[in-house]
């Protein structure tokens, strides 16, 4: 395995953290990638219950409710690139209450976070979601149709959600919703809603390319009630909410590009090593040699990137057009550094006897969620006319 030296000095804590996750990728992670994928929709819980059990599932969770205290972005970025070098879907599926997490962290009160956080950090948590995308509202947050509709002292909500991830699994769910249309990005509120509330549907699950460990289905709320106390800060904050929670989720889909990029060139290489043509292994032949040192080029970009816009955030600083950048780079990265492992084992690659074809299913996503490439362009654009 090849390490990617990035000048940075992690104290025991961090490095302990790391660790355990490299070891868990290795010993749990990787060996069940294949059995995954082929199940298609079936979360594998039992992963996530032993992950669990070490802190995994909440080590960047608030200590005082239980959670492992892990705030610093560089480590969670670390961690998850080291649990994505496993399996980029699975990897993904074990930190995913840290998206839920985020909005409750950024606009709930004491009480609130304490009553949906604390949970996420036993060693049974549920799983939770974040609902944000609509059949006809994607990358435009600010244009949601969802509505949240004063009634008494609470909300009815009214509208669909697709592509959520952890949707059948969810305990609770974050769903954004809009209290005006007509007050665009100044309506949108959050809400915690609770499975089994009625007037909540979930959907079936949704047949993927890859990344299949992760569930998603549509989310349908029709006339579902939910009190004062389950909004999430004000009426019109859900955007900040949302906003904030972007700028640490993509940096995080960075790190996790750049596992799946390390992953793919670390398979390239033992390949190359060993497969002779023309009398001699493949890495020695220009054409292959070259390919590969563009791999390892890519894939060291992609970490440098994600920690700059990492360290960026821990401090305080402005870190959206970085972690657009981050974002761009590592997702484009894992999508070509797939592309070229495949390339490099030949015939072989393109078999399912090899997971390279399921890593380069499963690095499209990441070229479209939480963002397109398109629209981080537009991000990073917008920033440079400023």
């Amino acid at each position: 395995m090849r390490a990617i030296r990035d000048g940075l000095e992690l104290g025991a804590e961090q490095r302990e953290f790391v660790e355990l996750a490299r070891e868990f990728a290795r010993r749990e992670i990787r060996p069940r990638a294949r059995e995954v994928d082929d199940a298609d929709h079936v979360s594998p819980l039992d992963l996530w219950s032993r992950a669990a059990k070490l802190g995994l599932t909440s080590f960047m969770l608030p200590a005082e409710h239980g959670g492992g205290g892990v705030s610093s972005l560089v480590t969670q970025a670390l961690v998850t690139e080291e649990l994505c070098h496993g399996d980029i879907g699975i990897g993904n599926l074990l930190t995913s209450n840290g998206f839920f997490a985020g909005p409750v962290e950024a606009l709930g009160t004491p009480e609130q976070r304490e009553r949906w956080l604390a949970p996420l950090c036993t060693e049974d948590p549920p799983l939770t979601a974040l609902a944000v995308t609509e059949p006809g509202v994607g990358s435009d947050a600010a244009s949601l149709t969802t509505r949240a509709e004063r009634d008494g002292s609470g909300y009815v909500l009214t509208g669909q959600k697709t592509w959520i991830s952890n949707a059948p699994y969810a305990r609770w769910i974050v769903v954004f919703a809009t209290v005006d249309p007509a007050l665009g990005s100044r309506g949108v509120t959050a809400f915690v809603v609770e499975r089994g509330t009625p007037g909540l549907r979930i959907g079936r699950a949704l047949p993927k390319m890859g990344q299949r460990a992760i569930v998603s289905a549509e989310v349908f709320l029709d006339g579902v009630r939910v009190e004062a106390d389950q909004r999430l800060g004000e009426e019109g904050l859900g955007f900040y909410g949302l906003m904030r929670t972007f700028d640490a989720s993509r940096i995080l889909i960075a790190a996790a590009c750049t596992g799946l990029s390390r992953a793919a060139l670390d398979a390239a290489v033992d390949y190359a090593k060993q497969r002779e043509q023309f009398g001699k292994p493949i890495i020695q032949h220009q054409a292959v040699a070259f390919r590969l040192a563009d791999m390892a080029a890519r894939t060291d970009a992609s970490h440098l990137l994600a920690m700059r816009a990492a360290r960026l955030y821990d401090q305080g600083d402005p870190a959206t057009e970085e972690a657009s950048i981050a974002k761009l780079t590592a997702s484009e990265n894992a999508m070509w550094c797939t592309w070229a492992a495949l390339q490099t084992h030949g015939g072989w690659g393109y078999s399912r006897e090899f997971l390279l074809e399921k890593w380069m299913r499963d690095a499209k996503l990441e070229e479209i969620e939480e963002g397109t490439s398109d629209i981080q362009r537009l991000i990073i654009s917008r920033s440079l006319a400023r």
